[in-house]
Formats: structure tokens, C-alpha cells, sequence
């Protein structure tokens, strides 16, 4: 026996060292003391590897950045996305733990009487672990890929924001062009009043209209600049870029309007392609496997192993098979099991809920879209009349044949007209980005 425990002794002790050695090491990981934001826009992957849903590999332009490239930079440098995308890592850590079998569990003793030494040694495994072990890797493995569709829906909507800020930004641009215009006539129109007022040919009332005018002007032009300021540093901070680096914006969006026929079409296949309802599903699989897994534990739980003893007393030593068995006679895990059961009735509300309101709000888009490309399509109908007008009145100005205040008015009209039609086309544009984001498709199908 003495001999026997020396081995058993022995091995065990090779047991732990092995143990020990594979055993991970802690390093610690000291937060950053220094922001991380890029000085020049740059891809992180070269172009080839890119992989944004519907967007081909796309080279930045040597001119500038059009809206491809600002979505692609958006995807793969937002400092958000990058914190979102290890959480990937920590799934497959959870996968990886799912799959891993229980370890065996070791007993020793050891007792002595006046003559004989004794003691015991058994060694054993969790079987019931092991029976549930394919629940709880489905379980795993459904959770993971619900963690991989979060983490692209994320990026879809942060590509989307882009795509926003970029039409944006475009748009109040050109609007900062012609406010500057109306400005600029609003002024002029203001300094020819004061000199008429030096000549007695005009009130302090006409003036202190003008004067209201030109202010307000000045007030637009002042908001305009208030919300460009806005939209750069938030289109910044989402291409991981410093927030004092200009971009120079290149192109347009290229947003195809979808026919009723191709909408009724995409909200058929809504959920089976949109990113958040995918990932709810397979939440839902996840649960509906934890749910398996918890049935599983209300059989009875079974270890089995071997024992070796020796009596202390009588020297007499023993060996043979040991099976633990839990009587499932009063938990039965039935509260487990209830608890599983009702978050998967929640779950499965949610996901309704999620579906209904998405049907909803993209009905209301398409609608709005709808609307608002009407009205675009009437202003540019009236928008040349109304430049070829301002044209007129500016010439007959010029040759003083007509009045300054009938050609400020004829020319604030037609740039006013102007400003509407660029902000509803930046309205119609967004509109239409958010419908794709909302249906699911594909940036390039947009």
C-alpha cells in the first residue's frame, strides 16, 4: 500500500506541474494616455481587402474623398467599431469555453493507526456535463454569430451616418455659396438706401426694412456656418480623424430611388436580410438552446470514477467503480427551467416587436421620400424660370431701367428658391439612405 501511494503520490504530483504549466499567465494592459485619431485620412487594409457590404474595393481618390471612400474609412477606422468588433473575440472566448470538457475531479485521504497506514484515493467525472455539453455549445455558437450581426449592423449604421454627414456637408457648402449671394445682395441693396437717404430720395422706413433684410441674411449665413462646423467635427470623429483636419469633399451621392414594385419586395425579405432582425434570431436560438439545456438538468445528475482505499485498521485494501446520482425528487430544476421559458416568450416579443416597428417606420420613409421628390420635382421645374427671371431683372437693372427694389426682390426669390431646392434634395438624399439602411440592402443597390 505504502508502495502503491508513493506512486499515486508521484503521479499526482506530475499531474499539478503539467497543470501548472499550461497555465495562462496575466500581463497587465495599461489604458492609452494620448487620443488615437488619425492626421490624414488612410485605409487601415489595402483596398482589395475591403469587405463593406454592397461597396467594392475603392481606392481613396487622389482629389478627394467622394462618399464610397468616406463610408469605407468610416467602417474600418471608427474608434467606436474597433471597441464593438472585440467583442467578437469575447464570443468565441464563450465558445470556446462551451466546448471545453468538465475537468475530473480528484479526492485523497490519509489516516494511520497504531499499525497500518490507510487512506483513500478517487478520481472522477461530471457526466452530466458532458450529456449537456452539445446544448450549451449550440447555445454558444448561436450567441457568437448573434454578436457578428450586432457588430454589422453597427457598422451599416455607422456607413449610413456617413453617408449622411457626407450629403450634408455637401449640401451646406453649396448652401453657404448662395446665402453668401443673397448676403452680398441684401447689403448692397442696404448701402444704395443709405446713400439715397444722403439724398433725400428715400425713407428711414424703406432703409430699416432693408436693414431687417440684410440682418437676417447675415443671421443665416452665421447659423450655416454654426452647422458646418457641426457636421465636420462629427464627420471627423467618426472617420477616427483629428477634429482640426479639413476633408475636401469630392462628387455626390449616388442614391437610386426604388420602385414601389422593388420596395414592396424589400420589405417582404426584411427579415431575413436586415442585420439587428438576423441578430435577434439568433438570440432567439440561443435562448431556445438554453432552454434545451436546462430541460437536460432536471434528469438526474450522474459523476462516475474509480476508487482505491485501504483500511487503517484492518490493512484490508479496496477498489472499485464509484457513481454519484442526484435524485431529482424535490428541484427537478424546474425553477431553471421556468425562468428559461419566460425569457424566451420575452425574447420572442421583442423580436415581433422590432419586426412591426421596422414595417412601420420604413412605410413612413418610403412615404416621406415620396413627398419630398414631388416637391423637388416641381421646384426644378420653376427654378429656371424663376434664374432666367433674376436674369432679366439683374440686366435691366444694370441699364437702369429697373428699380433696386424690384430687382433685389426678383433675385432674393430666385435664390431662396435656390436654398429650398438644395436643402430638400439633402432631405430626399438622406431620406433615401436611411430607407436602404432600414430595408436592409446593400449600399451599392441603393
Amino acid at each position: 500500500m505504502r508502495h502503491l501511494a508513493r506512486e499515486c503520490a508521484g503521479a499526482l504530483a506530475s499531474l499539478i506541474l503539467l497543470t501548472i504549466a499550461g497555465c495562462a499567465a496575466y500581463h497587465p494592459s495599461p489604458l492609452p494616455a494620448a487620443p488615437d485619431l488619425a492626421r490624414v485620412p488612410t485605409l487601415t487594409l489595402p483596398a482589395a481587402q475591403i469587405h463593406v457590404p454592397g461597396l467594392a474595393p475603392h481606392a481613396i481618390p487622389a482629389g478627394g474623398l467622394d462618399e464610397v471612400t468616406v463610408m469605407t474609412l468610416a467602417v474600418l477606422n471608427n474608434p467606436d467599431l474597433k471597441a464593438a468588433r472585440l467583442q467578437a473575440g469575447v464570443a468565441s472566448a464563450q465558445v470556446l469555453r462551451a466546448g471545453l470538457l468538465p475537468d475530473p475531479h480528484f479526492d485523497a485521504g490519509f489516516a494511520s493507526s497504531a499499525l497500518n497506514y490507510g487512506g483513500m484515493l478517487s478520481l472522477s467525472q461530471d457526466i452530466q456535463s458532458i450529456l449537456m455539453r452539445g446544448a450549451a455549445q449550440a447555445a454558444a455558437r448561436a450567441s457568437a454569430k448573434q454578436v457578428d450581426l450586432n457588430i454589422l449592423w453597427h457598422e451599416i449604421q455607422v456607413a449610413e451616418r456617413a453617408r449622411e454627414l457626407f450629403i450634408q456637408e455637401t449640401a451646406d457648402w453649396q448652401l453657404r455659396q448662395v446665402l453668401g449671394s443673397n448676403q452680398t445682395l441684401l447689403q448692397e441693396n442696404y448701402r444704395r438706401d443709405e446713400t439715397a437717404m444722403e439724398r433725400g430720395d428715400t425713407t428711414a422706413g424703406v432703409a430699416a426694412a432693408d436693414l431687417t433684410l440684410a440682418a437676417d441674411a447675415d443671421t443665416a449665413v452665421r447659423q450655416l456656418e454654426t452647422e458646418l462646423n457641426q457636421t465636420r467635427h462629427e464627420l471627423n470623429a467618426l472617420l477616427g480623424i483629428q477634429p482640426d483636419v479639413q476633408l475636401h469633399l469630392i462628387g455626390t451621392a449616388q442614391l437610386k430611388p426604388l420602385s414601389k414594385a422593388e420596395f414592396n419586395q424589400a420589405v417582404s425579405a426584411l427579415p431575413h436580410r436586415r442585420a439587428d432582425l438576423l441578430a435577434l434570431q439568433a438570440g432567439y436560438q440561443s435562448q431556445e438552446e438554453t432552454l434545451r439545456r436546462a430541460i437536460l438538468g432536471q434528469f438526474p445528475g450522474l459523476s462516475a470514477g474509480v476508487n482505491l482505499e485501504r483500511d487503517p485498521v484492518e490493512g484490508v485494501n479496496a477498489f472499485g467503480p464509484e457513481v454519484t446520482l442526484t435524485l431529482p425528487v424535490f428541484n427537478r430544476n424546474r425553477g431553471q427551467i421556468a425562468v428559461e421559458r419566460a425569457t424566451r416568450a420575452v425574447l420572442r416579443q421583442q423580436y415581433q416587436a422590432r419586426l412591426d416597428s421596422s414595417v412601420s417606420q420604413v412605410d413612413e420613409v418610403w412615404r416621406a421620400s415620396q413627398i419630398m421628390a414631388g416637391q423637388l420635382r416641381d421646384l426644378d421645374r420653376q427654378l429656371p424660370v424663376l434664374e432666367q427671371t433674376a436674369a432679366t431683372a439683374e440686366q435691366s437693372f444694370r441699364e437702369d431701367n429697373l428699380n433696386a427694389a424690384l430687382y433685389v426682390t426678383t433675385r432674393s426669390a430666385f435664390l431662396a428658391k435656390e436654398t429650398e431646392a438644395i436643402r430638400l434634395r439633402a432631405s430626399l438624399e438622406n431620406a433615401r439612405s436611411a430607407l436602404s439602411t432600414l430595408l436592409g440592402l446593400p449600399f451599392g443597390a441603393s
